[in-house]
């Protein structure tokens, strides 16, 4: 007979909760950091008490993991959208629109990676050394394909999709100094359309081949 205890689907109402625990823990975890964030600015910022938040969660380090692997599949999408059959430049402008879109949209899920990357990951490194490392070298190697067919001029595929990242998640982690720095005229919602053109003008200038 099998012995094996297979754990009950949580409810909607548990669904509901967790969601609730883990929106408060981003807005905490990527205003104070890891270190600096607490379960009771958490249960606080869910309106909630502690014993209650405990029931979802056992430790700060399990509503910091699931936040982050929720991260990854936001944050890996754009990248896994590149499609190895597509036009080259079409779809790298893509990604970089992409990027940027996320930078926009999800500027704390950005910060609360960034705050986990500053610190060495030490609670995602298996995650960055097996998905990531995955996923990226599939698509360094689509990428250097390219190049060797001719349709993108010889470059580090790697380091292309570093510089990527780079440029685009500026947007997000440092939105402040780039909003102070361009100043209430073009510091609104169109700075987004301005880096993406740029960008877009910058990568693509470099990487189309020259015309024989």
């Amino acid at each position: 007979m099998d012995q094996r205890v297979t754990a009950r689907p949580l409810t909607r109402i548990q669904r509901e909760k967790q969601e609730i625990i883990l929106e408060a823990a981003l807005e905490v975890f990527s205003t104070h950091g890891f270190r600096g964030a607490t379960i009771d600015q958490i249960a606080e910022a869910a309106g909630m008490s502690k014993p209650n938040l405990l029931y979802y969660f056992g430790r700060k380090e399990d509503i910091h993991k699931a936040l982050i692997e929720q991260l990854l599949d936001t944050w890996l999408a754009p990248l896994e959208e590149m499609d190895a059959d597509g036009d080259p430049i079409p779809e790298i402008r893509s990604y970089i629109r992409r990027k940027l879109e996320m930078a926009r949209d999800f500027p704390r899920e950005s910060r609360l990676f960034a705050n986990e990357l500053l610190q060495g990951a030490p609670r995602i490194v298996d995650l960055l050394e097996d998905r990531l490392k995955i996923l990226v070298d599939e698509k360094a190697g689509i990428i250097q394909r390219w190049m060797d067919e001719g349709k993108l001029v010889q470059a580090d595929p790697y380091h292309l999709i570093f510089a990527i990242w780079a440029t685009t998640q500026h947007y997000a982690d440092f939105d402040v100094q780039v909003r102070a720095v361009l100043g209430k005229n073009r510091g609104g919602e169109g700075r987004f359309e301005d880096a993406a053109r740029f960008l877009e003008q910058l990568f693509m200038h470099g990487l189309k081949p020259k015309q024989k």
